[in-house]
């Protein structure tokens, strides 16, 4: 799955909004969201899949950190805008 189609849900963004302060577990996180636990790890396998987390072991838990190389693609994407939005800047400016 792309990253930004991973984005694209309201509950996964507000996962790594909470990821961005610390890694943590699956509990922790569901603990947070009126979604079922199952419900939270769903999200994050999509958010694996997208790259944007990294699942880490500790003893018997799986702790969820934010995967800052994942969010590239999304970064290119947006990027790939600003060249559009500069080159008709310098149009203007031209004319």
């Amino acid at each position: 799955m792309h990253a930004l189609d991973a984005l694209g849900n309201p509950i996964r963004r507000d996962i790594l909004t909470a990821l961005r302060r610390a890694p943590m577990p699956v509990g922790a996180l569901a603990k947070r969201f009126a979604v079922s636990r199952p419900a939270i790890s769903r999200h994050l396998r999509v958010l694996q899949d997208a790259g944007l987390v990294t699942p880490e072991e500790r003893g018997t838990q799986n702790l969820y950190a934010v995967r800052v190389q994942g969010f590239r693609a999304v970064r290119e994407y947006i990027d790939s805008f600003w060249d559009v939005a500069l080159s008709r800047l310098e149009e203007l400016a031209r004319q």
